[in-house]
């Protein structure tokens, strides 16, 4: 059994993905309740190389229809907390 992913593990995991997708995005600007697709200017590809990434860091299956749970941070770690 694995451990529960705590908020605090689940941003970190979040911030990462982004990063990985946006390198040099400056996410200390982002507020928690922002829209990343707009706030970071992400296109699908970006999109998607995120959501790829956090979900091999994660170990949860992401499918299409979570997309619209990971528009922002808040929604991204209740996503990532909640399969805990």
């Amino acid at each position: 059994m694995t451990q529960p992913t705590t908020p605090q593990h689940a941003r970190c995991l979040v911030r990462d993905a982004l990063l990985k997708a946006m390198p040099g995005a400056d996410l200390d600007e982002l507020d928690d309740h922002e829209d990343f697709r707009e706030a970071l200017e992400l296109d699908s590809l970006d999109f998607l190389a995120f959501v790829e990434t956090l979900g091999n860091a994660s170990g949860i299956r992401i499918d299409e229809d979570d997309y619209d749970r990971l528009t922002t941070m808040d929604s991204a770690v209740d996503f990532l907390t909640a399969w805990s």
